[in-house]
């Protein structure tokens, strides 16, 4: 079972996530949360698979739930997608940054839901490719990727993982990887997994954030 925790400050967009996720057989929620203080403490108590959270909550936001949630090392294996109204919405990339696994627009199709509820589950980050690449290019161009921190080095990367990371911060999937870099997809997930392993990133998003921090990729620079 992938259990999941709800945190939405509208009671509806809650009933109607529960009812939807309930219904299916490999999926359980397991707490509903209105606030970003209650998801929190929630989170600690259920230990889910997978939390989606709203980033626009009253009080404590999602922003600052993530980051909680996050830091706390007894959820290392709780997932987060955010919930939002808008694609581009600014705080999208520091969500992504502090440690969220993807996030999805409110209205999104049901089976694309359950669809990424169980990708982030399984590991995968919930990335579209196209829409990454116009947030990162919309707010990191405003000075919004902060200087990389102390503790991260490429130097432990070969080049053709540098390569990859970069390719993978502009929002190229693994297949559109592999055909920029004539190899095979599975060649191009192996790079993406050693880089993610070297520079001990949760997943794909956090290697996105990476890859801007050390100034790999910019906005634009990918034709």
């Amino acid at each position: 079972m992938i259990d999941v925790l709800l945190a939405d400050d509208q009671a509806l967009v809650r009933a109607g996530f529960r009812a939807l996720l309930d219904a299916e057989p490999d999926i359980a929620v397991v707490g509903e949360a209105a606030d970003g203080v209650e998801a929190v403490r929630l989170a600690a108590v259920t230990r889910p698979d997978v939390v989606l959270m709203d980033i626009r909550m009253p009080g404590v936001d999602g922003l600052e739930a993530t980051r909680r949630i996050v830091a706390d090392p007894g959820l290392v294996a709780t997932r987060i997608v955010i919930l939002t109204t808008f694609e581009l919405d600014e705080y999208l990339f520091e969500a992504l940054r502090v440690g969220a696994s993807g996030f999805l627009v409110k209205d999104t199709e049901p089976v694309e839901l359950l669809r990424g509820v169980r990708a982030v589950a399984a590991g995968d980050a919930l990335l579209s490719p196209g829409v990454t690449r116009r947030l990162i290019a919309e707010f990191a161009g405003r000075g919004g990727v902060r200087p990389a921190t102390p503790e991260l080095s490429l130097d432990q990367l070969t080049d053709r993982e540098r390569e990859v990371m970069a390719l993978v911060g502009a929002g190229l999937s693994n297949e559109q990887i592999a055909a920029r870099l004539v190899v095979s997809p599975a060649t191009a997930k192996t790079h993406v997994s050693r880089a993610m392993v070297k520079l001990g990133a949760r997943d794909r998003a956090q290697l996105v954030v990476y890859a801007y921090e050390a100034g790999l990729v910019r906005p634009g620079w990918l034709a």
